[in-house]
């Protein structure tokens, strides 16, 4: 795929892909749309969105709300993918009810494939019951192989299109990081997103809605993200693309997600504290960083900290 730009919209802010060419009008090289699960859903009850403006944090537990499959193909085929700016992607997820987590995936890979420029499976959101679990070793393994078999059904006459990438969380373990990066290496899986919002609290947070329920992202989940991009790159022996995701703000912010192994970077709570002026800015203070430490691209400076 071919990127103007390295900054990325995320999943979360539009759900149903009814904006994604705006929002790359706006200026994002790449826009994530979804999470779209197979059937509709209200999510999880109200209140489920919360702003910390303290912190410059949110933390949400809305639960995969959404209109289902039918309506967001349905704006996706209606696009004019020549004309677009740069790719749009679909995060997809499962319905809270399914048992069978993977088949609701197998759904919505053959409905969005032949309009996605990639898909993005999502297992590690914290406000789905039992989501998580699905990141380990052995049904991971086995989502990903039947995704990739999905994708394959979808678009037989482009095989390994569009790509496929798996979203993990930044809450996991020595062994759980382990058990990911070999299972992603030979999944057939063409990248990683790292990372989800988080179920950490840390110690710096003082916004008294800290203790709220639900997945935090925003500038105390930076660190922390950042530290899980260079993990699991360093894991992958850099061999896996990496978006990198989770409290990016600023050029620099996204310039250290870079440095750390990520190709791309992707943000939406900052969105909710500087609007979306901040776009522009990054991207001109991302090129700076990097003329200024004598890299030519953004893929000569992807994993630099690792040959430093």
């Amino acid at each position: 795929l071919t990127f103007r730009n390295p900054i990325g919209l995320s999943a979360g802010f539009d759900k149903g892909a009814e904006v994604p060419d705006a929002m790359l009008e706006a200026g994002f090289g790449f826009v994530e749309t979804g999470t779209v699960t197979p059937l509709p859903q209200p999510g999880n009850p109200r209140p489920r969105l919360f702003r910390l403006p303290k912190d410059k944090a949110v933390i949400n537990r809305l639960g995969f709300n959404g209109d289902g499959l039918a309506p967001y193909v349905e704006r996706l085929a209606k696009r004019d993918r020549k004309a677009a700016l740069g790719p749009v992607g679909s995060n997809i997820g499962k319905n809270k009810a399914t048992e069978d987590g993977a088949a609701d995936y197998e759904i919505c890979i053959e409905a969005v494939a032949p309009y996605a420029d990639y898909i993005v499976v999502n297992i590690s959101s914290p406000n789905t019951p039992g989501l998580r679990g699905m990141q380990a070793r052995d049904i991971m393994a086995d989502t990903l192989a039947r995704a990739v078999k999905a994708r394959a059904r979808a678009m037989p006459e482009t095989p390994g299109r569009p790509p496929l990438i798996v979203k993990i969380a930044p809450d996991l373990s020595e062994s759980e990081r382990d058990d990911i990066a070999a299972v992603v290496l030979e999944s057939g899986v063409d990248g990683m997103t790292v990372a989800n919002t988080t179920v950490q609290r840390p110690d710096s947070m003082r916004d008294p809605k800290k203790d709220e329920p639900g997945g935090m992202s925003g500038a105390p989940l930076f660190p922390i993200a950042v530290e899980i991009v260079r993990d699991m790159y360093r894991r992958t022996e850099g061999r896996i693309p990496i978006v990198g995701s989770g409290g990016i703000a600023s050029g620099a912010d996204a310039y250290a997600f870079i440095r750390a192994g990520a190709s791309l970077v992707q943000f939406y709570s900052a969105l909710v504290f500087q609007g979306p002026a901040m776009v522009p800015k990054m991207k001109a203070d991302l090129a700076a960083l990097l003329k200024r430490d004598g890299f030519a691209s953004v893929s000569d400076a992807v994993g630099a900290d690792h040959r430093t």
